[in-house]
């Protein structure tokens, strides 16, 4: 999930709250909807009114779309505040009615989100809802595509879903997605949305397979160097910081998968790391190298982490997602990359570096976790070992 790091600061001659956060454009978005938001050129970040109950409404407008970090909360234990609106947001009844909110809203597009769910929407949406957890999907699934599928019923209202084809998902796509400018995944996830939608709960009305999915787009992943990668590694000056950076490369993990570590998931025995309910809610162990371990019982032995192999600034808790990545373009700048690289990056290095060892494709997949090995197959592109074997046409003339 998306991090917004909110603190008060000093600004335009009063208290403001500062939200802060890398470029997103759903969040931008949300942003500009909040009453007296403004852009600091100064702060470089967004800044909003401070007041007795900034922090609910904060949490309240951002909840189902990031997480809020807040560096000065106000009043009431935030855990509490945080725990009580997401406890009336999964009740959700206002009237008897669930309240379903929509990713991506935009001011200039928001004519539509005005409009109320008739009784037979919200019927479906709750049966759509009830159908996803009953499936195990993840929470945070769950609200995207009820979102998703709340936005599409009220694009099309006064239709109800049984009375909708496939032309009314291209019309929302052709008015709504790219006029707003919302990006390429906003508009697959809501093509997502509505198929599983079609497919598992109105299957009698629409063939799932009349909606196309816009064109794929083929990205090669940014692949760091052997020496790049040491430089990274060696550049933070906190343990700490050098011993996240060096798991997630070591051991090829996500970036949620390294916050959701614990000390007894290192088995030092048999030098594996075993990696829990990942993505998919698969298990998976990897190998540990010797120099790794070393790392991780130095830090263990000063920082001594409870909960999590690494702790955030209140114990108990994991370290936060966003907090790792600006250690990772800390390390970067400091080691003078200028690649346009992410956290990520560290995930795809491992693999492509695998590969150029001569380590078979399918044992890289298992390592990764990835379900299909036509995801792994993407580092067969990358890697330098075979490109480089290739003769190129020009040293024949």
């Amino acid at each position: 999930m998306k991090t917004i790091i909110a603190e008060r600061v000093i600004h335009d001659g009063g208290m403001r709250v500062s939200l802060r956060f890398p470029f997103d454009r759903e969040l931008t978005e949300l942003v500009r909807l909040f009453p007296g938001a403004r852009w600091s050129t100064e702060l470089n970040c967004w800044h909003v009114p401070d007041g007795d109950e900034a922090d609910d409404k904060i949490i309240k407008a951002f909840i189902d779309v990031a997480r809020i970090e807040f560096k000065t909360p106000r009043g009431k234990k935030l855990i509490d505040k945080v725990r009580e609106i997401r406890e009336s947001k999964s009740v959700g009844l206002v009237s008897g009615v669930r309240s379903y909110s929509v990713p991506g809203l935009m001011a200039e597009g928001q004519s539509f989100q005005d409009k109320k769910l008739s009784v037979n929407a919200i019927a479906d949406l709750e049966r759509y809802r009830r159908y996803l957890e009953s499936h195990r999907y993840p929470l945070t699934t769950v609200r995207t595509y009820t979102g998703m599928m709340a936005a599409f019923l009220r694009f099309v209202a006064p239709k109800e879903a049984s009375e909708c084809g496939s032309d009314d998902l291209v019309r929302m796509v052709n008015e709504y997605v790219l006029p707003g400018g919302l990006s390429y995944s906003y508009q697959n996830q809501l093509i997502s949305a509505v198929k599983k939608f079609y497919k598992e709960i109105c299957r009698e009305v629409i063939d799932p397979g009349e909606f196309t999915r816009p064109r794929v787009r083929h990205r090669l992943p940014n692949v760091l160097s052997k020496e790049e990668v040491r430089s990274i590694l060696a550049a933070p000056v906190n343990e700490k910081h050098r011993a996240m950076l060096g798991i997630i490369y070591g051991c090829g993990l996500r970036r949620s998968e390294l916050i959701m570590l614990e000390s007894e998931d290192i088995d030092r025995d048999r030098m594996l790391l075993t990696v829990r309910q990942s993505k998919g809610f698969k298990d998976r162990v990897v190998p540990l190298s010797s120099k790794l371990v070393e790392m991780i019982d130095s830090y263990v032995k000063r920082y001594r982490p409870g909960v999590y192999l690494f702790e955030g600034q209140r114990s108990g808790e994991p370290y936060s997602a966003a907090s790792i990545e600006k250690v990772f373009h800390a390390a970067c700048e400091k080691a003078r990359i200028r690649k346009d690289v992410t956290l990520h990056s560290l995930r795809h290095s491992y693999a492509t570096h695998l590969l150029e060892a001569g380590t078979d494709l399918r044992y890289i997949q298992e390592l990764l976790g990835h379900k299909s090995s036509k995801t792994t197959e993407i580092y067969t592109h990358v890697t330098e070992k075979s490109i480089q074997k290739i003769r190129t046409p020009f040293d024949d003339l």
